[in-house]
């Protein structure tokens, strides 16, 4: 499956393939057609959300404690995987900041997951 992370606020593209909106909150503006699939309880929780408030020294502390949240939330990543299917899946978020955003912290759960996931796989096959 191919990931990408983008700001909800640039244009919908074919490329896209299955726009899934990982934020707590719809953002300002936005049409719900331009969202394939809106999923809130992935995102940070409200407190985690509130404590953070996009202050960029929280950053590495926001990330970790995002992380055990996302650890524990099967059913909000198994909902997210099972919407992709194989498909393009553009994460989608509403932060202004590109870089320190929920959307990126699911990208690199999911690609450690995965990775993690594979090497199982091959570890049994080899067994």
């Amino acid at each position: 499956m191919k990931i990408r992370v983008k700001r909800v606020y640039e244009p919908a593209e074919k490329s896209d393939g299955i726009r899934i909106l990982v934020d707590r909150l719809w953002p300002r503006g936005i049409e719900k057609g331009r969202i394939d699939l809106w999923l809130k309880d992935i995102a940070p929780s409200n407190t985690l959300r509130k404590w953070y408030g996009h202050v960029p020294e929280r950053w590495n502390e926001f990330r970790k404690r995002y992380l055990k949240e996302l650890e524990s939330n099967e059913t909000g990543l198994r909902e997210l995987v099972a919407a992709a299917k194989g498909k393009t899946l553009t994460l989608l978020y509403g932060a202004r900041d590109t870089e320190h955003n929920q959307a990126e912290i699911i990208l690199e759960f999911l690609k450690k997951t995965d990775s993690a996931n594979h090497r199982q796989q091959r570890t049994k096959a080899s067994s």
